[in-house]
């Protein structure tokens, strides 16, 4: 009994060009968003200086709903 094994490699003849292959490459980092990772990656840290920042900002409230409350009663999560 024989069994027929898909071929996983490709020959020479199927394999992209280098500048196919290059093409490729560079619209994946395009997706992945790459080139802004870089620019980023390159930039000034943001500033730790208390000056630079003078406006102050308040909290956020944070509201919890009835059902919530329950919800997390009945696991005895308490969100109060």
């Amino acid at each position: 009994m024989t069994r027929s094994t898909p071929d996983s490699h490709l020959v020479h003849a199927e394999l992209p060009t280098p500048g196919e292959m290059a093409a490729d490459c560079r619209v994946v980092g395009r997706n992945l968003r790459l080139e802004k990772a870089a620019r980023v990656a390159v930039t000034a840290p943001p500033s730790l200086r208390f000056e630079d920042y003078p406006a102050e900002v308040g909290k956020r409230e944070i509201t919890v709903s009835a059902a919530a409350a329950r919800l997390a009663g009945a696991f005895h999560l308490h969100l109060d």
